[in-house]
């Protein structure tokens, strides 16, 4: 019989895995590295309305961190590389053979039509290729804008790459391996040969299929806390698990997954805490648990699958940022605040960087959130802390409170500054 696990529970394996439970850890050597580790992705969004995604979620787990620390990561020391995770991301350069295989497999024409047009494309644009690789080696890194170079059959289509030939090369040549971002001016990324972006030594050798899934299936089950097939399936490397029903039952027979039924779950959904997680399971069912309050990017590694955020949390997210702002229920830009194990609310910033000041367009609490000043008061505590992060001097809310935590609320931020 597999072991019972408590929604609750299961709750807080989740939080605690992802490091959003217990004292924000002192600042310190390693701790950014040991949040990277557990992840294995940040996701990337040009969305600056109050802080990039990356790092709005490493502020949620580590306070306020050396952001420089970061930087060298990735483009001096190069133990980090953009690439696709579960969507753009950061990830970890010792992960490469775990992305090889899209790198070897793009694109590929037989998924859908749209890779079969790009692959046609490529097909007929071998010397712009080759002209874009050959000025990387001679002068690179470079920006988009720093090739003089002409394709054979332009590319034409809607949205960003319409009549951009090399920003569509240097977009396949990427998602390939080929050439990877050597760093960032701006908004503009600069390019580079893969080689030269990737640590000295790194093993770059193809792993079998089987492996690659198994690995990733572990990293994600370990980032997860507790998940079903389906959970690890669009976690990490999203969709990109093929034969992982024979893989999990191979880790389950390895005793590496450790299969659990969840409370609630319908006859036959079965769940999976990775071995490495059971003490830490232990802990938290004999009440060692310290619950902290947070907002989350709506990009968060922790909520960004949105059916499971619904299952475990009850908490029914969606970004409303294509919607017509007359239609929106919340705002453009909104962070779910986490208290404990609960998705409690939301809060609706905009940072006015010009005057300092971060701007709530709205804060909402959730049915059945504690209507209580302490919990008012955690709630204050949090968006006070994302304002001194993304250095706004203080906080307007123009009143737009839950009525039961205005009494507490609204007298704290205006107190902040």
């Amino acid at each position: 019989m597999s072991r019972s696990v408590g929604l609750r529970e299961a709750r807080r394996l989740a939080v605690s895995c992802q490091h959003l439970a217990g004292p924000v850890p002192p600042p310190g050597q390693g701790r950014l590295w040991d949040v990277l580790a557990t992840l294995r992705c940040l996701q990337l969004d040009p969305i600056d309305v109050v802080a990039h995604s990356h790092r709005l979620v490493l502020w949620s787990r580590l306070g306020a961190y050396d952001e420089q620390e970061l930087a060298n990561l990735r483009w001096k020391e190069r133990r980090l590389f953009d690439y696709w995770a579960h969507a753009a991301s950061i990830v970890l350069s010792e992960d490469y053979q775990l992305h090889h295989a899209m790198m070897r497999g793009y694109p590929d024409a037989g998924q859908s039509v749209p890779m079969a047009r790009i692959g046609d494309w490529l097909r007929a644009n071998t010397g712009l290729r080759d002209a874009v690789v050959q000025r990387l080696a001679e002068a690179g890194p470079l920006p988009t804008d720093g090739f003089d170079v002409r394709a054979d059959v332009a590319w034409e289509g809607g949205g960003w790459s319409a009549g951009r030939s090399v920003e569509r090369m240097l977009d396949i040549l990427w998602n390939q391996g080929v050439v990877l971002v050597a760093g960032r001016d701006g908004k503009k990324r600069r390019w580079d040969l893969a080689e030269r972006c990737l640590p000295d030594g790194l093993d770059r050798t193809p792993l079998p299929e089987a492996e690659i899934v198994s690995r990733a299936a572990e990293h994600s089950l370990r980032a997860l806390g507790i998940g079903r097939r389906r959970d690890i399936e669009l976690h990490f490397i999203r969709s990109r698990y093929p034969g992982l029903r024979e893989v999990v039952a191979t880790l389950v027979e390895a005793r590496r997954f450790v299969p659990v039924t969840l409370e609630g779950a319908p006859a036959g959904e079965q769940w999976y805490v990775h071995a490495d997680r059971l003490p830490l399971l232990d802990r938290i069912a004999a009440g060692d648990w310290s619950p902290r309050t947070v907002l989350l990017s709506p990009f968060d590694n922790l909520i960004c699958d949105r059916d499971r955020t619904a299952r475990l949390w009850g908490f029914d997210f969606r970004t409303e940022m294509y919607v017509p702002a007359a239609k929106r229920e919340y705002g453009y830009y909104v962070l779910p605040i986490l208290d404990g194990d609960q998705l409690i609310g939301r809060v609706a910033p905009r940072l006015d960087r010009r005057r300092g000041v971060l701007e709530l367009e709205g804060v909402y609490a959730e049915p059945g959130a504690p209507a209580t000043p302490a919990a008012a008061a955690r709630v204050g505590q949090a968006i006070t802390a994302l304002a001194s992060f993304v250095g706004a001097r203080r906080v307007e809310h123009h009143d737009r409170l839950p009525a039961g935590w205005r009494e507490h609320l609204g007298p704290a931020l205006d107190g902040h500054g």
